[in-house]
């Protein structure tokens, strides 16, 4: 893992999601038809993008659900099921192992960026990430498209044809985010590091920005990091207000939010708010686009990301 690396595989987001909103374009690396069920499986920032993936999924009428590889007993393998193994380097075992199980029986689809790479073997067909080589050995590229190719499996069951489209503006999006880092990263970065540890927060839609947010500090500059969804952290999270130097990264938009900055005015905490505007929040990051749920989902991890490399590169 490098950090300077991973800086630049950072940069290269704009310009990789605009290579694949072309491919997108060009035609549905998904198989045809319409299954009678979706099992997503994957560990880490895999089941990440597919337990919000499945949400979308399911708000659509569809039969769909994500799993992690690691379950002793999954969705049963069978006749019009449809099972996606998602791992980027393409030799998670836990995956491999899950999607093998349902070869033979379920249809199988192998989800990576490595091209001959061993999950292949266990899939009746391959959708290429197209993310390119992530030098700086941490799936940043990758947890990307995989949300939007995920996207893509969605919009060819439901007939979508926009998601060409939200990945371009998720470029022009990451693009803002990367030139103007001058103007909010540095403050963004010191008022997140004065805590004992860094929480991120996002409504349940866009539950993978939280998750991959924490992963993030947590992989890099190896930060204290904790993901909590909006309506669930009124439950949970609110708790740890009151012991901690509490620092939060909102990715903004969930009807909650409201109610969140209530107890973190009320407890003196400390908050950076990612997208629309949040009332009470110290510092706030808006971005091209940010007004756009699904541009969102694509595109506002970038922040924690940059984040995550200006702590690195200083450790």
């Amino acid at each position: 893992m490098n950090p300077q690396a991973f800086l630049r595989d950072l940069e290269r987001k704009p310009g990789s999601l605009r290579e694949l909103a072309d491919s997108i374009e060009g035609g549905t690396p998904w198989p045809p038809g319409r299954p009678r069920r979706i099992v997503m499986i994957g560990m880490g920032s895999s089941r990440y993008a597919a337990g919000v993936a499945a949400t979308r999924m399911r708000a659509a009428g569809l039969d769909v659900v994500a799993e992690p590889a690691s379950l002793e007993e999954g969705t049963r393998p069978g006749e019009g099921t449809l099972a996606v193994g998602i791992s980027a380097s393409g030799g998670t075992e836990e995956t491999i192992e899950a999607l093998t199980r349902h070869r033979g029986s379920s249809a199988t689809v192998a989800m990576t960026n490595r091209e001959g790479s061993a999950i292949e073997g266990s899939a009746d067909s391959v959708v290429r990430m197209l993310a390119g080589d992530e030098q700086g050995g941490v799936a940043c590229r990758s947890f990307q498209h995989t949300l939007a190719l995920l996207l893509a499996l969605e919009a060819g069951v439901t007939g979508d044809d926009g998601v060409a489209g939200s990945v371009r503006r998720a470029a022009e999006a990451s693009e803002d985010l990367l030139e103007r880092r001058d103007d909010w990263l540095p403050s963004v970065a010191e008022l997140l590091a004065e805590g004992q540890a860094t929480f991120t927060i996002a409504p349940a839609e866009r539950l993978s920005s939280a998750e991959q947010a924490a992963l993030m500090l947590r992989e890099g500059p190896r930060r204290v990091a904790d993901a909590c969804e909006s309506g669930d952290w009124l439950h949970v999270d609110v708790y740890l207000t009151k012991p901690l130097d509490y620092r939060a990264l909102l990715f903004a938009g969930s009807r909650f939010d409201a109610a969140i900055m209530g107890w973190i005015r009320e407890r003196g905490s400390r908050v950076v708010a990612v997208g629309p505007d949040v009332e009470g929040v110290d510092l706030a990051v808006r971005y091209r686009h940010d007004d756009d749920p699904t541009v969102a989902l694509l595109a506002e991890v970038l922040v924690a990301e940059l984040v995550s490399a200006r702590w690195w590169l200083a450790s």
